[in-house]
């Protein structure tokens, strides 16, 4: 699709929406509502994002701060879909029970993210990657008990698949550590996830999540083809908020648009703008 103005569109054409678990959305970008220094500034950076769809952790989220502020004061429930997050778990075990404590408390509100969860199951506090046989353990279960599940990996395609084929309904790999702001680490194995993921299903959803610091990581994932990005703490962290959130909307659409567009390919040498034959010589004495 062309552009006819000098106003490039803001979303791709109609029917190009993303489709995850049950749900579509006009935005690819998914924020996390913690780390944030105060619930305003947390509400104004989810409005500045474009998103549809924030996470609550809802371990570690207790929803009322010490101020006796609830964050869901802050959160238009009928606006957004919550997708409730098991980050904190390192168990199998532990992680299905936060996952049935947010559908509980969604279900009390009516949000329609009560049948998801984006499931983390950590291996240790320093790293913050996945276990990955608990992630499989929990995955395998929540999908029994009726979660649409959203799963946290790593960018190993072998795993990503066994996600897969265990019923998650979009596979998360990571771009790099959580929180570390490394970006895009490995957009090879990036793109052997979704090549294989896609194979057979080429609407099956795999979003990078962790480890973006910048609007340009968020363009690197979403130009190699991911169908989304989830990230929290590249916005919540920035000197200002809610500037970086409007970045990273800019960024996501940008990215998702450079992708469809389709790059040139990269080559050795310079390829000049206009061609050679035809140019205007200079002949001495002439």
């Amino acid at each position: 699709m062309s552009a006819t103005t000098d106003t490039p569109p803001t979303s791709e054409p109609r029917g190009a929406d993303l489709v995850l678990a049950d749900r579509v959305l006009s935005s690819r970008l998914i924020v996390g509502t913690g780390k944030y220094s105060d619930y305003p500034t947390m509400q104004r950076a989810l409005d500045a994002s474009g998103a549809e769809v924030v996470t609550v952790a809802v371990r570690r989220e207790r929803l009322v701060n010490e101020r006796g502020e609830s964050l869901l004061d802050y959160i238009d429930t009928a606006r957004y879909t919550i997708l409730p997050n098991t980050a904190g778990c390192f168990t199998s075990e532990d992680a299905v029970r936060v996952a049935r404590l947010g559908r509980e408390l969604l279900d009390q509100i009516g949000n329609p993210g009560a049948s998801w969860v984006k499931l983390e199951v950590l291996a240790d506090k320093r790293t913050l990657l996945p276990d990955p046989v608990g992630t499989l353990e929990a995955c395998r279960q929540l999908v029994r008990d009726g979660f649409q599940v959203l799963c946290y990996t790593s960018d190993d395609p072998i795993m990503a698949l066994r996600l897969k084929d265990a019923g998650a309904a979009s596979v998360m790999p990571a771009g790099s550590p959580i929180g570390s702001g490394q970006g895009v680490l490995n957009p090879n194995n990036i793109l052997l996830i979704l090549e294989s993921l896609k194979e057979n299903d080429p609407d099956y959803p795999v979003i990078v999540d962790a480890g973006v610091g910048a609007a340009s990581d968020v363009s690197i994932a979403m130009e190699i083809g991911a169908d989304g990005v989830l990230l929290n703490t590249a916005i919540a962290h920035a000197s200002d908020p809610v500037m970086m959130a409007h970045a990273m909307r800019h960024a996501c659409i940008a990215g998702r648009q450079s992708y469809l567009a389709g790059r040139i390919p990269k080559r050795r040498y310079a390829s000049a703008s206009s061609p050679w034959e035809g140019v205007i010589s200079y002949i001495p004495g002439e």
